[in-house]
């Protein structure tokens, strides 16, 4: 099994490539050993006392670290991701949580937030995955005109997300949807 390794714009966040599928529908963030303690991967990572935060995308787990160096914690990482795949196990526990009910909205505001998730679903996250992470949309508030997002794998604590999210993901969707006045992260 060969892996490959990218570098992403968070100089803490490797982006590791298995060259088979990860998750098989959607991504999962785990930004704590507890919260990855549903899945055998993440724990298996969580194991290696220099991993902060763990994230499973389609094809790619991206791991971020506290300290370190990444020459040492390479090979650390690449073994038990090679473990697990070899191994066959599966990628969680039980039944997978699901997160919490998105809010529901009506008439004109409804229809300025399918917009808004096309132009995310479309535009921005296969950028974002690019780069080890993802982008979750989390609500709108039509009186501010704020988008609410939430960032995800390498993107969380990226020291380049703030100017991503405002030079790039904000003006982009107020170039398309003039509703929208800002987008802040969750």
């Amino acid at each position: 099994m060969f892996i490959q390794t990218e570098t992403t714009p968070n100089p803490a966040t490797l982006k590791f490539i298995p060259g088979r599928e990860v998750m098989s529908a959607g991504t999962v963030d785990f930004p704590d050993a507890q919260a990855g303690a549903r899945s055998p991967l993440a724990t298996r990572l969580f194991a290696i006392p220099e991993v902060e935060r763990v994230f499973f995308g389609s094809d790619f787990v991206t791991v971020t670290k506290r300290e370190g160096d990444w020459r040492h914690l390479k090979p650390a990482i690449l073994g038990a991701i090679m473990e697990h795949f070899t191994l066959g196990q599966p990628l969680f526990e039980g039944e997978a949580e699901t997160e919490g009910a998105e809010p529901t909205y009506e008439g004109e505001e409804a229809e300025i937030v399918a917009q808004i998730k096309e132009l995310i679903d479309t535009r921005v996250r296969p950028a974002v995955a690019n780069d080890g992470g993802d982008i979750i949309f989390k609500g709108f508030d039509g009186g501010s005109g704020t988008v609410f997002l939430h960032l995800q794998g390498s993107c969380a604590g990226c020291p380049s997300s703030t100017i991503t999210l405002k030079n790039g993901i904000e003006n982009m969707l107020r170039h398309y949807i003039p509703e929208v006045s800002a987008v802040e992260a969750v």
